[in-house]
């Protein structure tokens, strides 16, 4: 494979791959200006509007505290979206740099890498998650550091297997005989060229990270209120939905459901297209 290999696009991954983008961008866009397009202040309460049904002012009505739940939709896309790109940037970072480096080196390096990496597995995302927020304190950012520290054994594992087949490559005896440097190898050449599969790795971990950041927060250690994301929607509207008031709960989870959807769908169709660029 070239050392021109491109980041993989949108074309090429059907329809199905087009809709999930839209969805995606329209999420993040959503995620930017939620608060400023919000029709009403998202923490205002008004106990005697508490489960008030929808009108043409308040689309879907009031949660159990009497605040707008179409306001807290669009406001806690924010936290909802930010705290699973934070999991995806570290753990895209650490786990390419490690597998990278596995490659590199081979022998003794490679071996204590994934001893670290086997060790690591032992630990569920959301157990390390809740094991850190009680040492550290609930909160969105904890959450996300711990998921990340729990993704990065998966990210390394599948990079440093493409960039061991890709190490065995003609081309990178060829730039090892020309003189170049094993780390200028590796910058300019391999990691590029495992690059799109590291980009379709990342699409699909995003959705993953926002399920489990939304179980997080919906056990009280996630955001924490008067902050607001999807997953504590979820949790708040709990009680309503005992009473039979759906409204706060469902359209809460119906976003986290659509959106990590959408993030698969679309992941799968880079993964596909990955073998191509070979």
């Amino acid at each position: 494979m070239s050392s021109t290999s491109r980041i993989p696009g949108l074309r090429g991954t059907g329809v199905v791959g087009h809709a999930a983008a839209v969805v995606i961008a329209a999420a993040a866009t959503v995620a930017v200006v939620g608060r400023m397009v919000a029709p009403n202040d998202p923490d205002r309460a008004d106990i005697s509007n508490a489960y008030v049904g929808s009108s043409p002012e308040h689309w879907l009505g009031f949660d159990g505290q009497g605040r707008d739940i179409f306001s807290r939709l669009l406001v806690g896309a924010r936290a909802s979206l930010i705290g699973p790109l934070l999991v995806v940037v570290l753990a895209i970072a650490a786990g390419t740099a490690l597998a990278i480096i596995s490659a590199r080196r081979r022998g003794f390096v490679d071996s204590a890498i994934t001893s670290v990496l086997d060790v690591l597995f032992a630990f569920p995302g959301i157990l390390l998650a809740v094991l850190v927020a009680a040492v550290f304190g609930a909160s969105l950012t904890t959450a996300a550091l711990a998921l990340a520290v729990a993704y990065t054994p998966y990210i390394a594992r599948v990079v440093r297997s493409a960039a061991a087949r890709e190490r065995e490559q003609p081309y990178i005896a060829a730039l090892e005989v020309q003189g170049h440097s094993s780390w200028s190898i590796c910058i300019r050449h391999l990691v590029p060229n495992v690059l799109p599969l590291v980009v379709a790795q990342a699409t699909i971990v995003f959705g993953y990270a926002m399920v489990d950041l939304a179980a997080i927060s919906f056990i009280g250690l996630g955001v924490q209120a008067p902050d607001t994301d999807w997953g504590l929607m979820v949790a708040s509207g709990q009680p309503g939905t005992l009473q039979g008031y759906l409204a706060e709960s469902f359209s809460a989870g119906l976003c986290i459901v659509i959106v990590v959807v959408a993030f698969n769908l679309l992941g799968e169709r880079l993964a596909d297209r990955t073998p191509e660029q070979r």
